[in-house]
């Protein structure tokens, strides 16, 4: 039997492991932007990932979101596991699935990728077919591997999958580094294929070391197989209009000029890596405690308690990240990024993005904590119904503002979309199944509108008074200022989610 860690341990576990692979992430982005800079090539290897993750999105995160509180309450309480046929059927249907969509989409790869990118032309467009026919074969390998982490984190077992980006990342930085001097963004598909290889050999692991049996099934009736039948519509449903947000993005972008498409996407990586380490690693360990909570006769409570500390510790942790990026987005990205064939242009471009991104960060923060309670409780149609009013706030936005505006129109509608999506499923989620303490989030909300504010003021303040001449020094300093000025206000505003950092660096203490 798995011994199951609280959700504390289990979110700093995973918090912790997550930061391992998000310090490689930075690093395989900053060579990959030494490398190739912001151009066409790399613009064609986006949009090349954009359409493998548009496969992975439709089918395999629909399949994993709608299988894990499923998975969870088939292994609650298991004292031996013989194995789930529910996930033998998901597992062996998903990669059916996806492996036939894929090898569609492969020999459809030309009139798809002109679809994808109209401004791409030339040999851009043909090194965006190439590329793209070999990122697909990608696709089974990274839905086993996410679904086998689903089905470990179901027996309370979360590190391995907390690791799966050490190998893949140190296999993109080898390719990027050594082969793409030598064979162009071409390393960049190679070695996205190897590193999928990795992350699944990572995943068995687990599964050979707790002999969770695992059988290919193609049919199955078990009561888990029929409700993840029934959810999974509208999470497909919902997956598809957030994908129609991605494509648009990415085709506006590619007739924008060359370099936008990467710097979106850069600006994007460089914002989001904070809701990955804070966010992700909390919603992990939260996601099946919810989905046990959900099926107590009396976990309701339970589980707007949940919902509240997720949103106070993501906001909390994440409030003087996003006064940073506010403050200092062009030596932060210069920092991360300006190396190499990553010129002052690319930096400028790219920190037009991370500016306007900032306001989607703290949204997509809030959205994720909500969505997942919402799932917990079988809840998919209202996400999917607020889906399609955010994709049309975000490609009207991308049509309407990316002529006038370039890549901060692009990235304006994104942001304005999140902020959207955030309070919409907010409300459903409070008005239809009582699942936020309503008067306790909405004086979180402002807590922490107050306290950002004040920090943005005190970190200004600080640059305009010692005006640091290195970048490394900027950005230090106005972390530092950020992170002091934030805590001050909770502070000052007695706020009960002041003591959030102290809370967890007592539990890594004791760890």
């Amino acid at each position: 039997m798995v011994t199951r860690p609280s959700i504390g341990r289990a979110a700093l576990l995973v918090s912790g492991l997550t930061g391992v692979s998000t310090l490689l992430g930075f690093v395989r982005d900053a060579v990959i932007a030494a490398v190739y800079g912001a151009g066409p090539q790399l613009d064609a290897y986006f949009v090349a990932l954009g359409l493998a993750n548009i496969v992975l999105g439709l089918l395999g995160t629909s399949l994993t979101r709608a299988s894990t509180p499923v998975l969870a309450r088939e292994a609650d309480g298991e004292e031996v596991c013989r194995g789930h046929r529910t996930f033998d059927v998901v597992l062996t249907r998903a990669l059916v699935g996806i492996g036939a969509l894929s090898v569609a989409l492969g020999i459809a790869a030309a009139p798809v990728s002109r679809l994808l990118a109209p401004g791409l032309t030339g040999e851009a467009a043909d090194l965006l077919v190439l590329l793209t026919r070999i990122v697909l074969v990608t696709t089974v390998l990274v839905a086993a591997t996410d679904l086998l982490v689903a089905q470990a984190q179901a027996h309370g077992v979360f590190r391995w999958g907390a690791l799966q980006g050490v190998p893949f990342n140190l296999v993109m930085i080898g390719c990027a580094g050594l082969l793409g001097p030598r064979i162009g963004v071409v390393a960049l598909a190679v070695g996205f294929l190897v590193g999928s290889l990795a992350r699944l050999a990572l995943q068995l692991v687990p599964l050979v070391r707790h002999r969770w049996p695992v059988r290919p099934r193609l049919r199955g009736d078990s009561p888990g197989v029929r409700e993840i039948t029934a959810l999974l519509p509208p999470l497909v449903l919902g997956q598809a209009m957030l994908n129609v947000n991605t494509l648009v993005d990415r085709a506006v972008a590619s007739t924008v000029g060359e370099g936008a498409v990467s710097a979106v996407f850069l600006g994007w990586r460089l914002v989001n890596l904070p809701e990955m380490l804070v966010v992700a690693a909390l919603v992990a360990p939260l996601y099946p405690a919810m989905a046990a909570a959900a099926a107590q006769d009396d976990g309701r409570a339970r589980l707007r308690r949940l919902v509240h500390r997720g949103l106070a510790v993501s906001l909390t942790l994440l409030g003087p990240v996003a006064v940073v990026l506010l403050v200092a987005p062009v030596p932060v990205v210069a920092l991360a990024f300006g190396r190499g064939a990553f010129d002052a242009d690319a930096v400028r471009l790219t920190a037009v993005a991370v500016l306007w991104f900032v306001p989607g960060l703290l949204a997509l923060a809030c959205r994720q904590v909500l969505v997942s309670a919402c799932y917990t409780v079988g809840d998919t149609r209202g996400p999917v119904a607020i889906g399609a009013v955010v994709m049309v706030v975000n490609v009207v936005g991308d049509l309407v503002l990316a002529p006038v505006l370039g890549v901060a129109g692009i990235v304006i509608a994104t942001s304005a979309s999140l902020l959207v999506a955030a309070t919409l499923t907010g409300w459903w989620a409070a008005s239809r199944h009582h699942l936020v303490p309503v008067r306790a989030s909405a004086l979180l909300l402002g807590r922490a509108a107050l306290a950002l504010l004040a920090a943005t003021l005190l970190a200004r303040l600080a640059v305009g008074a010692i005006d640091p001449e290195p970048v490394w020094a900027t950005a230090l300093l106005v972390l530092v200022t950020a992170a002091l000025g934030y805590q001050l206000a909770l502070a000052v505003l007695r706020a009960p989610e002041r003591f959030v950092a102290l809370e967890v660096v007592r539990q890594l203490v004791r760890r």
